[in-house]
């Protein structure tokens, strides 16, 4: 670009101070005069405050504010450029500037083309809130009000029916002898694996298909009265059914209390109560299904045992009993008593005959007819006792001495015992099995009993759509900053 031919220097008509104090008045930024100071100490300019090096840089007909432009350095008695006016500056009243036109402005010139700046900027800041505020419209707002709008209006009133289970452990009487087998008995440690159970069992297909087989589950929540979003299409699958279950069926169980919460939500309150009902009765039956195996397992172990001992007992009485026909004996210890007290009594008698002998043959004349008689008397009481004791001993052959008899008697009345001894330790054994069975009895408690609502729970119109709100306003707020992100990554 052609530069005009300096002017004449305009006679100042400011002094210095006054100079500055203007350029302070011109409501510079701090950015404006940093930059000021840089460029003044690029170009070997000494300075002692930002105003002078605006002040100076100014003099030097430089733009201390456009970082690109060639810097050009105009004597102070050289006049500025025809087409070019360097902004903010400082003139006199008197001073004459060409404009781009080529005509003669008033030094007032920068301070409208500062003006027009400003409200360019403002413009672009009214444009960029205008358009803020329509992506805030159209992604928040109008999405939360739509969201309002349905809860207040559109959706349909559920009644939820709240209640409260907990499984209990019977107790044994021995509980109270202590022990690390009956240290957790009464809490809800004891029980924990079976409120798991139970709360999974509740929360399953299977109760679904239960409740609906029962009471109708998908009739009910197909009725047309039912708004669209909630209502469950006509012939729908076992899927959209559970789908739906698991939405109005809540089922949470506190570890620390061993407590398990339900809450059921249906169109109606009698409805809602009669779902309630109907879960609590399925869960009762399948926490007696839990133990019941267990109990008839021990129980079944423990009669058997018991019946196979009273078996053995009758088989050993029926031998003892036999025994006793064939021997024609019932007890050996008497029939022995017997055979003794009769070889002790022979003994007597033979003791005392010999005495007699004896008496005879110290006489001077004894009698050969009474000695004899004496000596065969002695005699047959030997054969006597020597018969009895063979009997008991039995040592000729062929023949059953007492004492194999009696031996015999004394083993199948002793596996008799035996047996009876058995058949009281089974007994036991059951009654002990018995006691332990219904120590593992679980049984259903219901803290809070359900009560049917008079009033509707769902939807909770202020709640849901404060809700929503928060929601959409995340979302934005991450898609805003992924695509800010993004932006920065590509311009960079």
């Amino acid at each position: 670009m052609e530069k005009s031919k300096p002017a004449d220097p305009a006679p100042t008509a400011l002094s210095r101070p006054e100079m500055l104090e203007a350029i302070s008045k011109e409501g510079l930024t701090g950015r404006q005069l940093r930059m000021a100071r840089r460029v003044a100490q690029k170009n070997g300019l000494e300075v002692s405050s930002d105003f002078e090096a605006v002040l100076k840089l100014r003099e030097a007909g430089i733009d201390p504010f456009q970082r690109n432009s060639v810097l050009e350095l105009v004597t102070p008695g050289d006049a500025k450029p025809a087409g070019r006016i360097q902004l903010p500056d400082t003139t006199s009243d008197n001073a004459n500037v060409l404009a781009p036109s080529g005509k003669a402005t008033k030094p007032s010139a920068h301070i409208s083309e500062i003006r027009r700046i400003q409200r360019e900027i403002a413009q672009r800041r009214r444009r960029k809130l205008a358009l803020l505020f329509t992506r805030l419209s159209v992604f928040i707002f109008l999405p939360t009000f739509l969201m309002g709008w349905y809860f207040y209006t559109m959706a349909t009133p559920m009644y939820a029916t709240k209640s409260e289970i907990v499984i209990q452990q019977a107790q044994s009487q021995g509980a109270q002898a202590g022990g690390l087998s009956t240290l957790f008995q009464g809490t809800s440690i004891a029980t924990q694996q079976d409120s798991i159970a139970v709360q999974s069992y509740l929360a399953s297909r299977e109760a679904m298909l239960r409740l609906d087989s029962d009471h109708a589950f998908k009739e009910h929540f197909s009725n047309p009265e039912i708004d669209p979003v909630q209502r469950l299409p006509e012939n729908a699958t076992n899927e959209d059914a559970f789908k739906l279950y698991t939405d109005h069926v809540r089922i949470s169980y506190d570890p620390t209390e061993g407590i398990i919460r339900m809450e059921v939500i249906a169109v109606e309150p009698e409805t809602s109560y009669e779902f309630s009902e109907a879960l609590i009765g399925y869960a009762e039956e399948q926490v007696d299904q839990l133990t019941s195996r267990l109990r008839t397992d021990q129980m079944r172990g423990a009669l058997a045992s018991y019946e196979d001992a009273q078996q053995r007992r009758e088989e050993a009485l029926a031998t003892w009993l036999g025994i006793q026909e064939e021997l024609q004996q019932i007890d050996p210890v008497s029939e022995t008593s017997a055979q003794m007290g009769r070889i002790n009594t022979l003994q007597v008698d033979r003791d005392r005959l010999e005495g007699i002998l004896r008496a005879r043959l110290n006489a001077e004349r004894p009698s050969q007819v009474q000695v004899q008689s004496l000596r065969d008397q002695i005699e047959n009481i030997n054969i006597q006792i020597e018969q009895l004791r063979q009997e008991m001993i039995g040592s000729d052959e062929g023949q059953v001495s007492l004492a194999a008899r009696n031996t015999e008697l004394r083993m199948a009345e002793e596996n008799y015992n035996f047996q009876t001894i058995m058949v009281q330790q089974a007994l036991t054994q059951m009654e002990t099995a018995r006691i332990e069975a219904n120590r593992q009895v679980r049984y259903l408690s219901q803290s809070v009993r359900p009560i049917a609502p008079d009033e509707a729970t769902y939807p909770r119109a202020f709640e849901n759509t404060l809700l929503s709100f928060f929601i959409f306003s995340g979302i934005y707020l991450m898609i805003s900053l992924t695509a800010s992100i993004l932006r920065e990554q590509v311009s960079s």
